[in-house]
């Protein structure tokens, strides 16, 4: 399944349990779409948010970040990886 990795801005000085939050409130629609939020991080200083998520399309994953109150239009699919 592809990768997506989004990226949220406003979220200037927001605490671990904010993104915590915002993170639970896509977990517990995620399904709906077909979508797995895998890992969220945090920089405060400059309130971006990057989001993890496999799925079955940019749109699929969009939707729940919308649905959850923190919509984006910044995403990108992730075809090649490395470890």
């Amino acid at each position: 399944m592809p990768k997506f990795m989004d990226v949220h801005s406003g979220f200037v000085g927001a605490t671990e349990e904010q993104l915590r939050e915002a993170h639970e409130r896509d977990l517990a629609i995620e399904d709906a779409e077909g979508v797995h939020f895998e890992r969220a991080w945090l920089d405060p200083d400059s309130g971006k948010v990057f989001c993890l998520s496999s799925g079955p399309s940019k749109e699929a994953v969009l939707r729940v970040h919308e649905k959850a109150g923190h919509p984006t239009t910044e995403i990108y699919e992730l075809p090649v990886e490395v470890e």
